[in-house]
């Protein structure tokens, strides 16, 4: 529904009906997207409640700026795009955030999130990475997006998202060898 109609609605006192359409799609678009979301979310903040902290904040920016999406590309590739920018966001803000927590609760919040690695230096690497850096790797390899999908999702053109992988690649990969050996 565009502004013109939403506009004119209010205007015949369907604001009951309009809420309800908006519920309802803000509610359609969060379950079909949250799972998506919450992993791009997850592999740039590298930990689960910041990430369900910043899912939050992505679903909020989405509803409030659904007026603004303009159908010019997919609303997947949008929501992506609010994704990544709020996911460096917060990694960038939780990199300088201490945590003190009880010994016998970090055990726990330990063997509750143990998931078992396929090569343990993959995730050193990853965490030792920057969020912008985890995020267009994750992007490529881990939601199999193209680099124009890619490009879209960071605002940048197809070239410079090759770039940005290629130097994302090249950091990982010594990172990846140094945990490695």
């Amino acid at each position: 529904m565009t502004a013109l109609s939403i506009e004119s609605a209010e205007s015949f006192g369907c604001d009951d009906d309009i809420r309800l359409v908006d519920r309802f799609l803000a509610e359609l678009i969060y379950s079909h997207y949250y799972n998506k979301v919450f992993t791009i979310a997850k592999g740039i903040v590298l930990d689960a409640e910041e990430a369900a902290d910043a899912v939050q904040e992505i679903f909020t920016l989405v509803y409030r700026n659904l007026h603004k999406f303009d159908r010019r590309s997919r609303l997947s590739t949008w929501i992506y795009r609010i994704a990544v920018n709020r996911s460096i966001q917060q990694g960038r803000a939780s990199r300088f955030k201490y945590r003190f927590v009880d010994i016998d609760q970090a055990r726990e919040i330990a063997a509750e999130s143990h998931v078992p690695q396929s090569d343990p230096a993959v995730a050193q690497a990853m965490a030792q990475l920057s969020p912008s850096d985890r995020a267009i790797i994750l992007l490529f390899y881990w939601d199999d997006l193209s680099l124009n999908e890619i490009a879209d999702s960071l605002s940048c053109n197809e070239n410079a998202a090759k770039t940005r992988l290629f130097r994302a690649r090249e950091r990982f990969r010594k990172l990846y060898e140094e945990a490695s050996s």
